[in-house]
């Protein structure tokens, strides 16, 4: 848990010091009461006390109250001011490091998990923090000054303390021991309620058209039954020392008092002494009564200590589980790392040298010895049966991924030397399912910083080559109308559009289409490639696509086969010479349709 702590701002760490000094100022002056309380009960008892000494430690104890008052607002104010920056430094490096995530580590994570770990995990840190501030470090400053200001003054009393301290310590640490697996427990469980929450959700359409409502509420119903009842379990558990605390304190002034009262009886007042031993044995015993009340405030700003160590720990459980999640996201290595190159000689190339590629945890390669090259302004296609590595392939041309053996070059220069920038500027990459945002039409075309400005005029061009004008036109706003999260107010086929127009607007070197065709009808698709041939003919086209009629006309096209090449060539070419390719052409065509199209 100490390692997430230094990241903390040094600004943070000098407001840290200060809030210690003003702890320790604050323990001073609430540790000077007890001693004004014995003093004013001594005044009590004397026989010669004048009202002005009353007003004098009276007033003192008020001073003491009032700082002690005005150091707890302050530290109160600085602790709250600590938590929210460092909460806010952790959202941004946790948000940060999941953006540098590759895909790898994503899946290694969970998406539901991330959430937690972004919003309640953080929380958790927030609090322990805010609260920590305060009591985890005047806790102890208070028990350990408390205790050495009676340490001496009576050993039968410091007994009395001393076996209370005993039993709430060792009551803590039993408890303690068998609730902290249970909030390990405790957060991966509310990792499974967000997962199914976020399942059920996103897929409410597919629920529905099932009637599977019940399933999902079973499903959601004992996950959420199971965090219910490991949270009874720690929240019994810890509501158990809580009265054992409340016990052992009333025990403790029970304990303090007949111990004193023994004390005091034990000092004898001669009945037929002189007068000044009967006033020596009366003084006496008016300083032990001071002694036994100042020694019982002090005996209960010691249990008070750990009442509120006690309030402490029933948080850090959690947050030293939360602070290991935090850690395992900020110190995750990432697979795919920023290169420095910003430059090439080549434009609009990429080629496929020996490329192998194995997902982590995996026993075997899913691409395997996959060679090919694309030059400015060609079309290359790669076609396969479901799992033969077509979307892998393009992630790899995407460098979502790096190759396991082999390289990718992009313009001449291995993919893995670009700064980010540079390759996303030269890469426009249309995923298989369409991710739209919460904002306009526009601002979904205009999303991100393509390395030059997206003008009025790019947008309406770009959405014109994807054969979106006509239904964007249609909408109330035109581009300013809004687009809903992840595109639910529009169409399966709309929503590719707009993705494909959000690539095109930036102008890059190279588009991949990682299967983006197909919710698209026969003559849009077929009337989007030709403007994509006519109106980007210097730009480089991957394709990854299943209809033959998408890829017919490419220039080169890669027939791929439980991950390996099983052909390159036109469709003529392959058709001729690629048992696979013929397959999957007599699959979707007829030979008569296949010779009426050639």
């Amino acid at each position: 848990m100490l390692h997430i702590f230094s990241n903390m701002k040094a600004k943070d760490r000098w407001l840290a010091l200060l809030c210690v000094l003003f702890v320790c100022g604050q323990v001073y002056f609430d540790l000077r009461l007890p001693d004004y309380t014995a003093e004013i009960t001594v005044l009590i008892s004397s026989e010669v006390t004048e009202m002005s000494q009353y007003f004098t430690a009276g007033g003192k104890m008020l001073g003491c109250a009032l700082c002690s008052a005005g150091l707890t607002v302050i530290v109160g104010y600085m602790a709250a001011l600590i938590a929210a920056d460092f909460s806010f430094d952790i959202r941004e490096k946790l948000f940060n490091k999941v953006t540098a995530m590759g895909s790898a580590e994503i899946k290694k994570f969970s998406i539901a998990s991330l959430i937690t770990r972004t919003t309640n995990d953080v929380t958790q840190i927030h609090m322990i923090i805010a609260m920590g501030l305060q009591m985890l470090i005047r806790a102890p400053i208070m028990a350990i000054w408390a205790i050495i200001k009676i340490v001496g003054k009576s050993w039968q009393l410091s007994a009395v303390v001393l076996a209370a301290v005993v039993i709430v310590v060792g009551s803590m640490i039993v408890l303690l021991a068998i609730m902290i697996p249970k909030f390990r427990i405790v957060q991966r469980q509310i990792d499974d309620v967000n997962r199914l929450t976020e399942e059920n959700l996103s897929g409410i359409r597919v629920v529905r058209a099932f009637n599977a409502e019940k399933y999902q509420e079973d499903k959601f119903e004992t996950a959420n039954s199971a965090l219910m009842k490991t949270q009874l379990f720690t929240g019994r558990g810890m509501a158990f020392l809580s009265p054992i605390m409340m016990f052992v304190q009333s025990c403790v002034s029970v304990a303090i008092y007949y111990v004193g009262a023994v004390l005091i009886n034990a000092i004898d007042v001669p009945l037929t002494g002189t007068a000044a031993e009967i006033a020596t044995a009366i003084s006496d015993r008016s300083v032990m009564l001071g002694e036994v009340v100042s020694f019982s405030s002090y005996a209960l700003y010691v249990i008070m200590s750990f009442v509120m160590l006690l309030m402490i720990f029933m948080l850090l459980p959690r947050a030293a589980v939360a602070a290991n999640r935090i850690n395992e996201v900020i110190d995750s290595d990432i697979t795919v790392n920023e290169g420095t190159e910003h430059k090439s000689d080549e434009v609009g190339s990429i080629e496929f040298k020996n490329v192998s590629f194995r997902y982590p945890d995996a026993s075997e390669d899913c691409l395997k010895h996959i060679t090919f090259s694309a030059k400015q302004g060609e079309t290359v296609a790669f076609i396969g049966a479901t799992g033969s590595g077509k979307s892998t392939l393009a992630g790899l041309a995407a460098r979502l991924y790096d190759t396991t053996d082999g390289t990718v070059l992009l313009d001449g220069k291995d993919i893995s030397k670009y700064s980010f920038e540079t390759l996303y500027d030269k890469v426009g990459y249309i995923p298989q399912r369409a991710t739209l945002f919460s904002n306009t039409v526009e601002g979904n075309i205009t999303f991100g910083d393509s390395g030059h400005a997206i003008t009025v005029a790019a947008v309406e061009n770009a959405l014109d080559i994807a054969q979106a004008t006509d239904f964007v036109s249609a909408m109330d706003d035109g581009v300013n109308s809004w687009i809903a999260q992840g595109g639910s107010n529009v169409s399966g086929g709309q929503k590719q559009r707009l993705s494909i127009a959000r690539a095109i607007a930036r102008k890059p070197e190279i588009l991949i289409f990682d299967d983006s065709f197909s919710a698209l009808d026969y003559k849009t698709d077929r009337t989007l490639r030709q403007r994509i041939k006519t109106d980007l003919k210097d730009t480089t086209c991957l394709i990854i696509a299943q209809r033959i009629g998408t890829i017919r006309h490419a220039d080169k096209i890669v027939v791929l086969d439980d991950g390996a090449v099983a052909g390159i060539g036109t469709h003529d070419e392959l058709m001729k010479n690629c048992p696979v390719y013929q397959q999957i052409a007599l699959s979707q065509l007829s030979a008569d349709e296949l010779a009426a199209n050639a």
